[in-house]
């Protein structure tokens, strides 16, 4: 998993390392964690409910709820919520979560049925206690070839196979020859229309969980792969697929869209991801936040490796006085000049820890 980090950090040659660098831009990844917000896969509404109140109050600086929420979005903004529903009943990202951030959007001023939340699929929502019409929020699959918008381009020097439900698959024999494998492969994939038309600002929600072929299940693979059709040609563990995530989240209708970044990290799934996989998977009882996804999938890809060498939970941060609803900071070294305010070099370090009341 070492090599994993490669994906998310960009090299410096020697020329630019030679040249006078302006002071870098620090980005800042919150953390509260709670034992008592998860127990037995079960959730505790109230205590998450609080936990990422605390989160939008520490990563925005304002002092009320609505305030916090208002100052990301504006009242013109259609606003999403991209979840991870790829876990099933208990690794799609918890219903808790998604409520107490409606809840945080409608306090500012946003209708609860203007709200959409979305993924690629939604087959596990049910069990994982999402309530269709009850809710009050859309939810929202993409369709299957209709779902993609062929305005909204991607370009990549590699084939990917194309299947049903890619916008551009031919494979129907009732309507066209049957083609070759070599024929019927791209190097273009669309984006899904949720997200180049449907919304125009995006809260991403991921899980923390391994990719077993992208590294990380996070924040940056949480807004490109189920977003996108042909996708599986960055998925199949090769370097170029790997490093393509970056360079996908950094078009615009990703990189201008999505404002904040909230991790569901109550269960740490620290291997077989993103399907669910609970004999890899630990209660974490921690939720990350940050406005940079590189700095927080670079805090959430570190715990996961000592979750994979330390499987028996414990406490993801240093402990200091009460560690019920204890909220952490992390800064991290961030260079503005690479893409996206992508971290050219991230160097970690706590420089607060303790309860906060």
């Amino acid at each position: 998993m070492r090599n994993v980090a490669l994906v998310l950090f960009c090299a410096v040659n020697s020329a630019v390392a030679q040249t006078p660098q302006t002071a870098p831009t620090p980005s800042i990844v919150y953390a509260v964690h709670n034992p008592a917000a998860i127990k037995d896969y079960k959730t505790n509404p109230r205590v998450v409910y609080e936990m990422v109140n605390r989160l939008v109050l520490a990563a925005t600086g304002q002092s009320d709820v609505s305030k916090a929420w208002a100052s990301l979005v504006s009242p013109n903004d259609t606003i999403g919520i991209k979840i991870c529903a790829a876990g099933g009943d208990l690794f799609t990202t918890h219903h808790d979560i998604v409520n107490a951030v409606v809840d945080g959007l409608v306090a500012a001023g946003h209708p609860r049925s203007s709200i959409i939340v979305w993924d690629r699929s939604l087959g596990g929502i049910k069990g994982a206690g999402y309530r269709p019409g009850i809710d009050g929020y859309q939810l929202q699959a993409i369709a299957p070839h209709d779902g993609y918008d062929p305005k909204a381009v991607l370009s990549a020097p590699l084939l990917g196979k194309l299947v049903w439900g890619d916008f551009d698959y031919t494979g129907d024999i009732t309507k066209v020859p049957i083609l070759s494998d070599t024929e019927n492969t791209s190097n273009l994939s669309h984006f899904s229309k949720i997200l180049s038309t449907g919304v125009t600002k995006v809260i991403n929600l991921p899980v923390m969980s391994i990719s077993e072929t992208n590294g990380i299940a996070g924040c940056i693979y949480n807004m490109t792969i189920p977003n996108i059709d042909n996708w599986r040609r960055f998925a199949q563990g090769s370097r170029f697929g790997a490093e393509s995530l970056a360079e996908i989240y950094s078009n615009p209708l990703i990189a201008k869209k999505v404002v904040f970044n909230l991790m569901d990290g109550l269960i740490a799934q620290y291997a077989g991801g993103p399907q669910p996989q609970p004999n890899y998977a630990v209660h974490n009882a921690t939720l990350y936040a940050s406005k940079d996804p590189v700095a927080l999938d670079a805090i959430a890809l570190k715990r996961l490796e000592e979750c994979h060498q330390f499987p028996i939970p414990a406490s993801p941060m240093p402990a200091t006085g009460d560690e019920r609803g204890a909220l952490h900071c992390y800064s991290s070294t961030t260079d503005s000049d690479s893409a996206l305010g992508l971290p050219l070099v991230l160097s970690f370090d706590s420089i607060f820890t303790g309860a906060i009341a």
